[in-house]
């Protein structure tokens, strides 16, 4: 995102990534009661991703419904987050998340499975750009709780580089070798 100043001093955003996809996932209608009738006013949660990997969420509160959701598109993108992917395509391991009480559970899968996933969580797993994975909401059904339980459950994913590099490792040394008969690999053990 470029900044310029303009003729006052104050500094301006440009937009100059156009490359994010953006999913509407609920929209609410709230009302103030006040002297004469009722105000109403909208709740839009929408996430955000460039389906390679990065993934965010926002809210956004408004009187009109296009400005609620572009309040929200803004925040998701200021909250954008890195996810490993394998293959680009699935998750390296199965992983839980939980936010009050919500919690999810997302499950690696071969190719060709496709996204098993409800709603909220489906959304935020098209904008990160997974093709296959099997995942399950259980406890709370609030689009709010399930997308952070799946947002949180994202963060603790982790990739054999990363865990190879935190040990001091090499990443062969981390995955499993699947070309030795089992009986060599526990002869060597």
């Amino acid at each position: 995102m470029a900044e310029r100043e303009n003729r006052r001093g104050r500094r301006e955003e440009r937009e100059e990534t156009p490359e994010f996809a953006d999913r509407l996932v609920a929209i609410n209608r709230v009302s103030k009661t006040v002297k004469g009738g009722k105000r109403f006013g909208f709740a839009a949660l929408v996430v955000v991703g460039d389906q390679r990997g990065r993934v965010g969420f926002g809210k956004g509160k408004a009187k009109e419904v296009p400005e609620a959701i572009r309040k929200a598109t803004e925040q998701a993108k200021r909250n954008l987050m890195r996810v490993p992917l394998r293959d680009g395509r699935t998750l390296h391991h199965d992983v839980e998340g939980r936010h009050g009480a919500g919690k999810v559970v997302m499950r690696t899968a071969p190719a060709g499975t496709g996204i098993i996933a409800g709603g909220p969580m489906r959304a935020v797993f098209e904008m990160l750009g997974v093709q296959d994975v099997v995942a399950k909401s259980l406890g709370s059904q609030n689009p709010y709780n399930m997308i952070r339980a799946t947002l949180d459950g994202l963060k603790s994913e982790s990739s054999p580089r990363n865990v190879a590099q935190r040990r001091g490792k090499k990443v062969a040394d981390i995955l499993p070798s699947h070309d030795k008969p089992a009986a060599e690999a526990a002869v060597e053990a």
